[in-house]
């Protein structure tokens, strides 16, 4: 009995840090999700339904400040690492998807300040 009670509690705190780990947010998820949007970030134009898909795909992922920030972090190093990108688009891009973020999408952006 007691080594089914163990394996009870191994797997409860598995699931546990499972769940924080599944939920943590990374800049590979970020750029992953705005592929579609390179076209537009470098030439204007009309915005693919896929990229608007993956922008309003990380505003549904940023549910907590942690969540909010990790994407500003990500957004703002791939804005300042990113050749060939307009600012003013990156800056447009959630308001032509018809979404609305609380930060710009800038090189300058405080990410920390984000609530």
């Amino acid at each position: 009995m007691g080594t089914f009670k163990l394996a009870v509690v191994v797997v409860l705190c598995m699931a546990i840090v499972g769940s924080y780990t599944a939920n943590a947010i990374d800049c590979g998820q970020v750029g992953g999700r705005l592929i579609p949007c390179i076209g537009y970030l470098r030439g204007g134009g009309p915005v693919p339904g896929a990229c608007c898909g993956g922008v309003k795909g990380l505003l549904a992922m940023a549910r907590t400040t942690a969540d909010r920030r990790s994407i500003c972090n990500c957004l703002k190093m791939a804005a300042s690492g990113f050749r060939g990108l307009v600012p003013a688009n990156a800056e447009s891009l959630p308001g032509k998807c018809g979404i609305r973020i609380p930060y710009k999408i800038s090189t300058s952006i405080n990410c920390n300040s984000i609530n």
